[in-house]
């Protein structure tokens, strides 16, 4: 297992002690399982944007068969147990339509979310709420073509240098202005960046995402948002499409402890965003 394995020491593992256990078909490695409403739900636990050694990247759960779970309050609760930055609901493998969920709520569209599932089941395009996501494959990279209007809120932040985005602290739940951006100019996840190499495209990026109170509340409307629990994201394509689509040229990004996410700007308003995807379990 290479670096970042730590990622996801310990979530999904096995079944809950004494409720609940299921048997992997033959030939294939145990995925995670987990009970809800006295049923099984497996799901596949990948890593998305890791590094050229194929280490950190975002962890991402995904269901493939999102039928067993077809309410949406219960793909919630499924979601924040597994407590991933995001999981994946299948609804149709072939025509790749699928759900996405935070901890906390729904999403119409998100980067890591559909640049792993798209890996995973190998389709040319996957259906979200949003729109058609165009999705290929391209040697050890896993590319989705995508509108930057799709992507949640996020406040871009811009600093002199990289290592002053590394010399970052994690802001305190609710709080964002330890990032130099005045909190009440916050929308969504900030997205601190700096150029490493302008000229090369090379850019070195974190990702701080919105806090949602007790009320269930954000000043991002909940787009971005987590529960305090994700302190900081290892790697998030919609935040990187955004930047691509505002400074309108391709950008290798750095973010994270060593996460790589490429992007490309295409005709008409579109953007392509692609990475290294690993079955994690």
């Amino acid at each position: 297992m290479g670096p970042g394995a730590e990622l996801s020491a310990g979530r999904g593992r096995h079944p809950v002690p004494g409720r609940c256990r299921a048997v992997p078909p033959p030939g294939r490695r145990r995925r995670g399982t987990r009970c809800l409403n006295a049923q099984v739900t497996d799901y596949d636990v990948l890593r998305v944007f890791c590094g050229p050694n194929g280490g950190y990247g975002n962890e991402l759960g995904v269901v493939r068969e999102g039928s067993v779970l077809p309410e949406r309050s219960d793909r919630q609760e499924l979601a924040a147990k597994l407590g991933f930055s995001e999981t994946v609901f299948v609804d149709d493998p072939e025509r790749g339509v699928i759900d996405i969920y935070t901890p906390t709520l729904r999403l119409p569209f998100a980067g890591h979310p559909c640049v792993g599932t798209a890996w995973l089941l190998d389709v040319p395009e996957l259906v979200t709420p949003a729109g058609v996501v165009g999705a290929r494959l391209d040697g050890e990279f896993s590319w989705i073509e995508a509108r930057a209007e799709w992507a949640p809120p996020c406040t871009l932040r811009q600093y002199a240098s990289a290592a002053e985005v590394d010399a970052l602290e994690v802001p305190p739940p609710g709080e964002r202005s330890e990032t130099g951006v005045p909190p009440e100019e916050v929308l969504g996840r900030t997205y601190a960046w700096a150029w490493e190499d302008e000229a090369a495209g090379r850019v070195r990026a974190r990702a701080f995402p919105a806090r949602i109170d007790e009320r269930g509340d954000s000043r991002s409307r909940g787009a971005g948002a987590c529960t305090g629990s994700i302190e900081e994201d290892e790697a998030t394509g919609a935040a990187a499409l955004l930047l691509t689509e505002r400074l309108g040229r391709a950008l290798n990004i750095t973010q994270g402890r060593g996460s790589q996410i490429l992007t490309a700007p295409q005709p008409h308003g579109w953007v392509e965003v692609g990475g290294r995807v690993f079955l994690e379990r």
